[in-house]
Parts: C-alpha cells; sequence; structure tokens
C-alpha cells in the first residue's frame, strides 16, 4: 500500500478486496499522525495498540470469509464529545479530567461494527460550547494552512486531523455550526445532517437544550454519504430519532448531479456583516455549483430575523442543567467563559422558552414556504477566515463592530430549525486560509444536499494542504 492518503471509500474497498490489509492503513495513519499531531494539536489521545488490535479483527475476518463493513480498516478518530469504550472521554472539560469511557456510544459502536479502526479522541472546546477550538485541559488546536490560526470549533480537532491528512474522515458534532464552521475554516467537507438522523442516545448524550446533531467531518462527499449510511437510522433511547431506511446516502453522492430549477444565494441572510472577499468567493462559488445542476441562481432569503436570541434561550438552559448536576469540585474546574454562559439559563423562564419555541416553529414555516420557490439556499458559512487559534474572535468584520458570535451568523439558524446544511470548499482567500460555501437543503432531504455537493466538487475539485 503506498503511504499518500486514499479517501474512506477507497481503503474499506481496497482491504475488503485484499488489495492491501487494514494493518497497513492503520500503520499508515499512526505514522502520519506521528509527524503531523505535535505541531496541530487535533489528537488529545491516540490509542496505536488498540488500533492495531482492531485492523487485525478486520484482516482476520477478511481471512475468514467474512465481509468487514462498509468501513473496513478504515482509520478515524472521534470527538471528544462521544463516549469510546476504554478511551479519554474528558468533553474538553478539566472537570473530567482523567474520565474512561465504560462504553461506546451508539453512533461509535456502529462505525465500529461497520469495520472502522478508532485511532484516537479528537480536541473540542469544553463540552463544545464556542466555536473555535481550546480549552485549559488540552490546549488549542491548530489549522494545518497556519498554525497559528484555529481550525475552529467545535469539532476544530476533527476538521484538523482530516485536513492534514492523519485520517480521511472523523467523527463531528453540530449544535450551533461545530461540523460546518470547523470545515469551512480547515477546507474540509462538513455536513449537518437532519436533526437526529443520526440517535443521540447515549446516556451522556444532552436532552433538552441541545440542538446538537452526529456528523462526519471528511475530505470527500462520498465518503460523508457513507459515514451516514452506517451511522443512520433510528434508535429507542432517542425519542426523536429519523428512520434513515432504504435512503441510500451514497448513492445519493454518487449518482448523476441532480437537475434543479433554482437556488437561492444569500450574502447575509439579512442581518448578518461579512467580509466582502468572504461574499465574493461564495456567490462565485454558488454559480458555479448552479451551473453544475442546470439551475438558475437568485439572490434571495428567507426573511427571517436573526435567530441568535432564542436559540441561546434555548441552549443555555440546557448548560445550565449540566452544571447544576455537577459536584461543586468540578463546578470550579470549568471554563469561567462556560460558567457564564450556563448562568444565562438561570434568568430563563419558561414563557422565555415557549416563545423561543414558538419562534422556532415560525422559522421552520418560514424555511418550508421558501423551499417552496427555490431547491437549495447557498449562503457563506462563516463571515471571516480563520482567526488566531486561541481567540478570541474577531470583534469587527469588514470595518463595523460584531459580537462574539458574529463570524458564524449563517450555521445556528440551521440548527435552530434542524435542516440539513454543508459547508463545501469555496477556495482560498487572498490570505491563503479556506473560505466556506454553505448549502441548506429542504426539511430531511439530506440526500439532496449530498447529491448537490457531489455535483460542485466534481465541477470545482479542492485540495488540502501538504
Amino acid at each position: 500500500m503506498s503511504e499518500p492518503l486514499m479517501s474512506a471509500c477507497e481503503i474499506a474497498d481496497g482491504v475488503r478486496a485484499k488489495r492491501f490489509s487494514a494493518r497497513e492503513v492503520t500503520d499508515a495513519a499512526l505514522r502520519r499522525i506521528e509527524a503531523k499531531n505535535p505541531k496541530l494539536n487535533a489528537f488529545i489521545q491516540v490509542d496505536a495498540e488498540g488500533a492495531r488490535r482492531q485492523a487485525d479483527a478486520v484482516d482476520a475476518a477478511i481471512a475468514r470469509g467474512e465481509d468487514p463493513g462498509k468501513l473496513a480498516g478504515v482509520p478515524m478518530g472521534v470527538k471528544d464529545l462521544e463516549p469510546v469504550k476504554g478511551l479519554l472521554f474528558t468533553e474538553g472539560s478539566r472537570a473530567y479530567e482523567g474520565r474512561i469511557a465504560d462504553r461506546d456510544g451508539v453512533s461509535v459502536s456502529r462505525l465500529k461494527a461497520a469495520g472502522a479502526v478508532i485511532v484516537g479522541k479528537t480536541n473540542t472546546p469544553e463540552f463544545g460550547y464556542k466555536g473555535f477550538t481550546v480549552n485549559l485541559l488540552w490546549g488549542a488546536s491548530r489549522n494545518p494552512w497556519n498554525p497559528e490560526k484555529t481550525p475552529g470549533g467545535s469539532s476544530g480537532g476533527s476538521a484538523s486531523a482530516v485536513a492534514a491528512g492523519m485520517t480521511p474522515i472523523c467523527s463531528a458534532s453540530d449544535g450551533g455550526g461545530s461540523i460546518r464552521i470547523p470545515a469551512s475554516f480547515t477546507g474540509c467537507y462538513g455536513i449537518k445532517p437532519s436533526a437526529h438522523r443520526i440517535p443521540r442516545a447515549n446516556e451522556h448524550a444532552p436532552t433538552w437544550g441541545s440542538f446538537s446533531t452526529l456528523g462526519p467531518m471528511a475530505r470527500t462527499v462520498r465518503d460523508s454519504a457513507r459515514y451516514m449510511d452506517v451511522a443512520s437510522g433510528p434508535h429507542p433511547n432517542d425519542l426523536e430519532a429519523l428512520d434513515s431506511t432504504g435512503l441510500d446516502f451514497e448513492g445519493a453522492a454518487t449518482g448523476p448531479a441532480p437537475r434543479l430549477k433554482r437556488i437561492a444565494y444569500s450574502a447575509d441572510l439579512g442581518y448578518a456583516i461579512v467580509d466582502p472577499e468572504v461574499i465574493e468567493m461564495t456567490r462565485n462559488a454558488a454559480a458555479a455549483l448552479a451551473e453544475a445542476v442546470g439551475a438558475e441562481l437568485v439572490e434571495a432569503g428567507p426573511g427571517f430575523p436573526d435567530p441568535l436570541t432564542h436559540w441561546i434561550t434555548i441552549a443555555a438552559s440546557g448548560d445550565t442543567r449540566l452544571v447544576d448536576e455537577m459536584t461543586e469540585e468540578q463546578r470550579e474546574r470549568l471554563e469561567p467563559g462556560f460558567r457564564q454562559f450556563a448562568e444565562v439559563g438561570r434568568g430563563i423562564t419558561a414563557v422565555d422558552v415557549a416563545k423561543a419555541l414558538e419562534v422556532r416553529h415560525q422559522a421552520n414555516r418560514t424555511m418550508t414556504a421558501f423551499f417552496e420557490q427555490y431547491d437549495l439556499l447557498v449562503t457563506p458559512t462563516t463571515a471571516t477566515t480563520p482567526f488566531i487559534a486561541e481567540g478570541p474572535p474577531p470583534t469587527t468584520i469588514a470595518g463595523k463592530p460584531v459580537t462574539a458570535a458574529g463570524f458564524i451568523p449563517f450555521t445556528y439558524p440551521f440548527n435552530f430549525t434542524g435542516h440539513p446544511a454543508a459547508s463545501l470548499p469555496a477556495g482560498n482567500a487572498q490570505n491563503g486560509l479556506p473560505v466556506g460555501m454553505q448549502i441548506v437543503g429542504p426539511r430531511y432531504n439530506d440526500r439532496l444536499v449530498l447529491a448537490a455537493s457531489a455535483a460542485f466538487e466534481q465541477a470545482c475539485p479542492w485540495s488540502y494542504p501538504d
């Protein structure tokens, strides 16, 4: 097997066809991690011996004439908000320093059952609460395009690992943009599936107050689609899990390009402040997407007001509950920023929550009407290119003041509504850093988002740093 990184699908298909072994692939990934991780801090833990045992088990199954699964021998990292039995499960927090998971999360168990080789845990900000990856326990993850810059967050460790070529794919999650932000900042492909497409069924998974959706961070659209085929589907412990029976996400990513009629492009959703270069690049990318699917490109947005306040109303109350379940010693070890965010929940009333939920339904109804006129909505993914790894986020964009969430005005609205959304590489800005284009699809139509993404990937191939 050659040393250069293959896609996850190439690895799995090659291992199943006996062109090379899972052990060879795993050893190559471990060498890449050893060479690149010290500079990037993408992985907080590498389980080399455990990975080799998993790879050997895949090879042994093939030798017995068995099919290990669609991800046979694919090395991947798991974001440290998901448990992997026997590995660290700190959730980026000193409150859980040294904690070891006693079981696999549901999605991890499905990935393993499909032959994936878990090589370690990737970094995340504390409980994934911010859009850049740094915490008091593990420090800052760094961007392979420029290590002085952030890879974004909260799936920044996974994005850094994938963009740097340590592994072709990693697990990720997205509660306000945590897949799409780092995908944009590192030039990866990141899809936030429809809410509950991949079940949140672990005992540690947030129930109330979280918009978090599990999904992949990958280098290709097809790899993401195969991951979704493996990890999606209902689970009895997730009250809202979607049935994905027969959807064949990989088929959507590998079939003919869809033929669409009208695609809407919005540079600001009516309220965002955005770097002019980001607007220009994403508008050009949107035009290329429209051409690839034979659609008319129209400048239009759904027209709902900025839902940030209502998103915070629901999200902060969930974090308040989390803090209240900790011991006083654990609470004292939390980052001040997370404690401050969680304290917002104490001033929230039941009426505030009811209002936020009603606004959420109104925004969803607005999107339903919007998609009666347009096949897809395209926006920038983030309002800026990456900033300093340790933060803070920019306080001004295009010469105008913004809040701490000002760099992510395009992502949290579609956690709020639950629509499938993906970030695709739109090219690199003059500073050499990636810019992402976001595609948002109609409710539950993950296949269309994947198919359109694949059409853009074919028309405008992207590359990664050396």
